[in-house]
C-alpha cells in the first residue's frame, strides 16, 4: 500500500500511517520538484492540504489511487467530479477545528465586553486610561447562537460556563439536542430581539447569505454585540456598519469577510470593531487534530473500506450508478423543497424525524445514496453536510432517519419516493407538531418530477426558480397570479395546478408551482412581485424556492 503525502502533516499524524506494516508512506520532503505525477503512478493514496491542485491532469497520473485526503474542510483544489468519474473517494475533515473556533468566539466577545484591544494600546502609549475602560460582564447576558452545529454547540457549552442565558436558532437539530446543551430554541426574529450578544455559526447558502441586513439589524436589542466566525457573506457589510455608527449596534467582531484578504473595508474607521484576518482554526491543537482525523479515515478506508466524511458519491459499479444517479438528483432536490418548509421563518418547527418510501423500481436499487442526498437536501442550510455524511450529520442532530422499501406497487409511477418531515415547536407554551410531505419520480430518465406536496397531487418539474403558492380555491386567483407576475415582467416556464379533493368543512384549498425565468437583473422584480402576490386575499402562502438547473 502506497500513500503519498503532498504536503507537510504533523509528526503525529505520519506516525499513524507508518506504523501499518508494509505501508510504504512518502513524505512531502521526499518528493523532488515536479516529482508529485510520478510518485502517483502507483500511489493508493494522496493526502493534500490546500497547495497542491489535485486536477484531471493530475489525477490522469494516478491509475491506482482510491482516496484522496483533504486536511481541511474545503475541496476546492480537488476536482472531485473527475475524481468520482475514475472512482476515487474524496475526503475531507468537518469538525476538527469546532473548539479552536469556539474559543475564539468566546475570546472576542471578552474582548468586546472588556475593550481589551483599547486598553492594550492606551497602555503601550503610556497612558493610564481606567475610567474610560469600564466594561460589562457576559455573566447574566443573552447569547444569540445562529447555528447549533459542532462549533454552535461548542460556543454553547464554553458560554453556559460563563452564566450566560443562551437561545438558538437552527431548524435543523432536534430540540432533544438544544436542550442537552441548556440552548432554548426560539424563531429567528426571536434571536434578533433578544440577544446582547450574536454569533453566527451558519453556512453560506442563498437563505443566510446577507442574514445580517438592513432590516435584520432594526429589529435587534440596542447595544447588541455581533460576532462572526463564520462566513462572512452572511453580513452586510454596509449596513452593518452604518448600525455601528449610529450606535444601535455597540461592537462586532469579525474573523471572516467577503473578500479575503480584506484590503478595502467600512469597518477600518470603526474603533468598536475587532477583525482578525481568518485564523478561526489557526491553532496548533486544530492543525494536529486535522491531521490525525484525516490519518485516521485514510487508514481505515485502506483497510476496512469504511468511507468517512466524504464529499463526493459512495462506491457504486458503472453500471449502478448510472441507473441510480438520477434518483439521487431528484432526491436532493425533493429534500432541498421539503427542507425549504423547515426552515421557513414564519412556520418553523425543530425536525424529529426524516422518513423516506421507496416504492417500486427505486426499492429495488442500492438507496444509501438516495437517502443521503434527500436529508443533504432537507438539511441544505446546514454547514458541512453532503451527499454522503448526511445520515450521520442527521443522527448527530439528534434527527430520526425512517425508511421503507415497498416493491410491489399497482398503477401509477414504477418508482417513486416519498419524503416526510415531522416537525415539533413551541407556541406561546404549547407543544405543537406536524408533517411535511412530498413525493416525487423521474420521467425519461433524467427529469426529476414532483408528484405530490403538501396533501395536493400536482405534477412539476423539479428545477430553477419556483414560487409555491397556496390559496384559496375560489376564481379569479390564477389570472391575478398571472397579471402580477406579468406586470412585473418576470416569464413562466411551466405553471402546474393541484387542488385538495377531500376539503374539510368546505376549506377548499389550491396548490400552484411555477417555474419562473428569474436573470440576475430581474431579482428586484421577483421580490417585489413576491410582495404584492402574498397581499392578495386569497392567497394563503408564497414560498419560493431556487433548485438550480438540471
Amino acid at each position: 500500500m502506497k500513500i503519498v503525502l503532498a504536503e507537510k502533516v504533523s509528526p503525529a499524524t505520519l506516525a499513524i500511517l507508518q506504523k501499518e506494516p508494509g505501508w510504504n508512506v512518502v513524505t512531502a520532503d521526499q518528493i523532488p520538484a515536479g516529482g508529485l505525477p510520478a510518485e502517483l503512478a502507483d500511489a493508493d493514496a494522496l493526502i493534500v492540504r490546500s497547495a497542491v491542485q489535485a486536477d484531471a491532469t493530475l489525477l490522469a497520473s494516478a491509475p491506482k489511487l482510491r482516496i484522496i485526503g483533504r486536511a481541511g474542510v474545503g475541496v476546492d483544489n480537488i476536482d472531485a467530479a473527475e475524481a468520482t468519474r475514475r472512482g476515487i473517494v474524496v475526503m475531507n475533515t468537518p469538525g476538527a477545528n469546532a473548539v479552536a473556533v469556539a474559543e475564539l468566539t468566546l475570546g472576542l466577545m471578552i474582548a468586546m465586553a472588556r475593550a481589551i484591544p483599547r486598553a492594550n494600546a492606551s497602555m503601550h502609549a503610556a497612558k493610564w486610561d481606567k475610567k474610560s475602560l469600564q466594561g460589562s460582564e457576559l455573566r447574566g447576558k443573552t447569547l444569540g447562537i445562529v447555528g447549533c452545529g459542532r462549533i454552535g454547540l461548542e460556543v454553547a457549552r464554553r458560554a453556559r460556563a460563563f452564566g450566560m442565558n443562551l437561545i438558538g436558532y437552527d431548524p435543523f437539530i432536534a430540540p432533544v439536542i438544544a436542550r442537552e446543551n441548556n440552548i432554548t430554541l426560539v424563531p429567528i426574529d426571536e434571536i434578533f430581539s433578544s440577544s446582547d450578544f450574536l454569533s453566527l455559526h451558519v453556512g453560506l447558502t442563498p437563505q443566510t447569505e446577507g442574514l445580517i441586513n438592513k432590516h435584520s439589524l432594526a429589529i435587534m436589542k440596542k447595544g447588541v454585540r455581533i460576532i462572526n466566525c463564520a462566513r462572512g457573506e452572511l453580513i452586510v457589510d454596509e449596513a452593518l456598519a452604518e448600525a455601528i455608527k449610529t450606535g444601535h449596534v455597540a461592537g462586532a467582531a469579525l474573523d471572516v469577510f467577503r473578500a479575503e484578504p480584506l484590503k478595502d473595508s467600512p469597518y477600518f474607521e470603526l474603533e468598536n470593531v475587532f477583525l482578525s484576518p481568518h485564523i478561526g482554526g489557526s491553532t496548533d491543537e486544530a492543525q494536529e487534530a486535522i491531521g490525525i482525523q484525516l490519518a485516521n479515515q485514510v487508514r481505515d478506508f485502506l483497510k476496512l473500506g469504511v468511507v468517512q466524511n466524504a464529499v463526493n458519491v459512495a462506491s457504486l459499479s458503472e453500471e449502478e450508478y448510472a441507473e441510480v444517479s438520477p434518483y439521487i438528483e431528484m432526491a436532493d432536490r425533493l429534500g432541498q423543497l421539503m427542507g425549504h418548509a423547515a426552515a421557513s421563518a414564519q412556520t418553523a418547527g425543530n425536525i424529529e424525524s426524516i422518513s423516506l418510501t421507496y416504492n417500486g423500481r427505486l426499492a429495488q436499487l442500492k438507496t444509501d445514496l438516495i437517502r443521503n442526498a434527500a436529508i443533504s437536501g432537507v438539511l441544505h442550510g446546514a454547514d458541512g453536510i453532503n451527499r454522503i455524511n448526511a445520515a450521520a450529520a442527521a443522527a448527530e442532530r439528534g434527527i430520526r432517519i425512517q425508511e421503507d422499501k415497498r416493491e410491489h406497487i399497482t398503477g401509477g409511477t414504477g418508482a417513486t419516493l416519498k419524503l416526510a418531515i415531522h416537525w415539533t415547536r413551541k407556541n406561546d407554551g404549547t407543544a405543537e407538531q406536524g408533517d411535511w410531505v412530498g413525493s416525487a419520480t423521474v420521467l425519461h430518465g433524467q427529469s426529476p418530477r414532483l408528484l405530490s406536496y403538501d396533501g395536493i397531487d400536482i405534477e412539476a418539474e423539479l428545477s430553477g426558480t419556483l414560487a409555491i403558492i397556496r390559496n384559496q380555491d375560489v376564481p379569479g386567483v390564477i389570472g391575478r397570479i398571472g397579471t402580477i407576475l406579468g406586470e412585473h415582467k418576470l416569464n413562466i416556464g411551466n405553471f402546474a395546478l393541484g387542488r385538495n379533493r377531500t376539503p374539510k368543512a368546505g376549506a377548499a384549498q389550491a396548490l400552484a408551482v411555477i417555474q419562473l425565468d428569474v436573470p440576475a437583473e430581474a431579482q428586484a422584480a421577483l421580490t417585489s412581485a413576491i410582495a404584492d402576490l402574498r397581499s392578495v386575499e386569497a392567497i394563503n402562502s408564497v414560498r419560493l424556492v431556487d433548485l438550480g438547473k438540471l
